[in-house]
C-alpha cells in the first residue's frame, strides 16, 4: 500500500468566478450542488486528525496539504485561520506540515487580512492566471460577464511585489490554442512566477478538450515513431519550450518541462501529469467525504466517488481501495500500447483522467491519453533538444588534438 503524503481539502465548495473550462461546476460530475458551501469545523478536525494518524502509521516526515475549493478563500480570514491552527496542532510533533493553496486571487485583493494569515501559518499560494487579459477574460469570468485579469494583475502585485514574495509558490495557467504561446509565457513572466504550471485542458476521448476531435473507439497508436496526427498542443507546448530553454538565463520553472527533463535523464516526477510515480494524493470534500482527484469529474457522473468519509474511515481505508490502487501500479497499469511504448516511462501515460473513454476494456480508463499523440511529440522534441546539448558539451569536453 502506497501512504497518501498529499491531501487536498475543499475548505470552500463555491467560487466567485464562472470560468468556462472549469472541471468543478462545467463537467459531467455535478456532485458540488449537494455539498455544504463551506467545510465545517467539525469535519476541519476529522480530517486533521486522521492526516495525523497517517502520518503516524506511515512514519512520514512531513504531509502535504492542499487547501482548495471552489475558491478557498472564499472561507475568509477568520475561518481560514481556524482550519490552519487546527491542522498545524493535529501535525505538531507528528510529522513537518508543508501547506500550500490554489486560489484564483480575487478575495486577495479585496481583503486585506488575508495575506497576514497565510503569511503566520506559512502559506505557499498558487494563482491562476491564462496569460494576457484577453486571453484570461476570455475565460475567466465573474458571474456578471466581467473579466477577472485587472483584479488578479492587482493580487499579484500584493504578493510578488512586497513583505509576502516568500509565500509565492507560482502561476496556474490552462492552455489556450487560440493564444500565442510565447506570448502567453511572457505575459505570465511579467508577473515574476517561481513557477509555472502549464495544464492541458481536462478532456476525455468521449469529451475531447478544443482542438481535438471524439472518437467513438479508442486509437491504437503504435508505439515507436513520431505520430503524424494533428498535434495542436504539442505544437503550442514546443513553442514554449524551445522560448524557455534557449533563453540567456533562468526566467522560471516551467513544471511539465522539468519534470519530462527529469525522467529523461533518469529522474522521477513529482505529479500524476507525466512519469510512473505512484499517485499519493486523497481529497476530502466539504462534507467529509473521500474523493479521488478532481480531474475525473470530466469522466461520468461520481467517477471520484469512494464511498467513504472522515466520520466512518480512515485515509488507510481509502488507499486500499482499488481505485486508488490503480493509480498507482505504474507501467503495469498502462494501456498495453502505452506499456509497450518507449516513451511510457516519461509520458506515463498521461493524465490518469485523460485516458478514459466508455468503450476501452477491461477499464474505461484502459485507453491512451487523448493528448497521446501530444505527449508524444513533445517528449521527441524535448528529448532531441537534451540530446543536442549533451552531443554538444561532449565534444567540447574532448581534449584537442596536438
Amino acid at each position: 500500500m502506497v501512504p497518501f503524503r498529499q491531501f487536498l481539502l475543499k475548505i470552500h465548495s463555491r467560487c466567485n468566478l464562472a470560468c468556462d473550462y472549469c472541471y468543478v461546476y462545467e463537467s459531467v460530475d455535478q456532485s458540488w450542488r449537494d455539498r455544504p458551501r463551506a467545510m465545517a469545523p467539525g469535519t476541519v478536525r476529522r480530517a486533521a486528525a486522521h492526516i495525523a494518524e497517517h502520518a503516524r502509521t506511515h512514519a512520514l516526515t512531513e504531509v502535504h496539504v492542499i487547501l482548495h475549493g471552489g475558491e478557498p478563500l472564499l472561507v475568509g480570514a477568520t475561518r481560514l485561520d481556524a482550519v490552519l491552527r487546527v491542522l498545524a496542532d493535529a501535525l505538531d510533533g507528528v510529522a513537518e506540515l508543508r501547506l500550500s493553496m490554489q486560489t484564483n486571487g480575487l478575495r486577495l485583493a479585496e481583503d486585506p487580512a488575508l495575506l497576514p494569515v497565510l503569511a503566520r501559518h506559512r502559506v505557499r499560494i498558487g494563482v491562476s492566471l491564462d496569460g494576457t487579459a484577453a486571453t484570461h477574460d476570455r475565460h475567466r469570468l465573474r458571474p456578471d460577464g466581467r473579466g477577472s485579469h485587472a483584479d488578479v494583475a492587482r493580487a499579484l502585485r500584493l504578493l510578488g511585489d512586497g513583505p509576502y514574495r516568500d509565500l509565492y509558490a507560482g502561476l496556474l495557467c490552462t492552455i489556450d490554442l487560440a493564444a500565442d504561446p510565447v506570448e502567453t509565457y511572457e505575459a505570465l513572466l511579467a508577473f515574476s512566477p517561481p513557477l509555472l504550471n502549464l495544464l492541458l485542458p481536462h478532456g476525455t476521448w468521449h469529451t475531447p478538450p478544443p482542438g481535438l476531435a471524439a472518437r467513438t473507439t479508442p486509437p491504437r497508436t503504435a508505439p515507436g515513431p513520431t505520430p503524424v496526427e494533428p498535434v495542436p498542443y504539442a505544437r503550442w507546448l514546443c513553442a514554449v519550450f524551445d522560448r524557455w530553454y534557449d533563453a540567456p538565463r533562468r526566467e522560471t520553472g516551467i513544471r511539465l518541462f522539468e519534470e519530462i527533463l527529469a525522467l529523461l535523464l533518469g529522474g522521477t516526477a513529482r505529479s500524476e501529469a507525466v512519469g510512473l510515480t505512484p499517485v499519493d494524493l486523497v481529497v476530502v470534500e466539504t462534507d467529509g467525504t473521500i474523493e479521488q482527484a478532481d480531474s475525473l469529474k470530466v469522466t461520468y457522473p461520481g467517477a471520484p466517488s469512494t464511498g467513504l468519509d472522515v466520520f466512518r474511515h480512515t485515509f488507510a481505508d481509502a488507499a486500499r481501495q482499488e481505485a486508488f490502487r490503480a493509480r498507482q501500479r505504474g507501467r503495469a497499469g498502462l494501456a498495453p500500447v502505452c506499456a509497450a511504448c518507449p516513451r511510457s516511462a516519461v509520458c506515463g501515460g498521461g493524465l490518469y483522467a485523460h485516458r478514459y473513454h466508455p468503450g476501452a476494456t477491461p477499464t474505461p480508463f484502459a485507453a491512451p491519453s487523448v493528448y497521446c499523440a501530444d505527449l508524444a511529440v513533445l517528449v521527441d522534441h524535448i528529448a532531441d533538444r537534451l540530446r543536442r546539448d549533451v552531443t554538444r558539451l561532449r565534444a567540447a569536453s574532448q581534449p584537442v588534438p596536438r
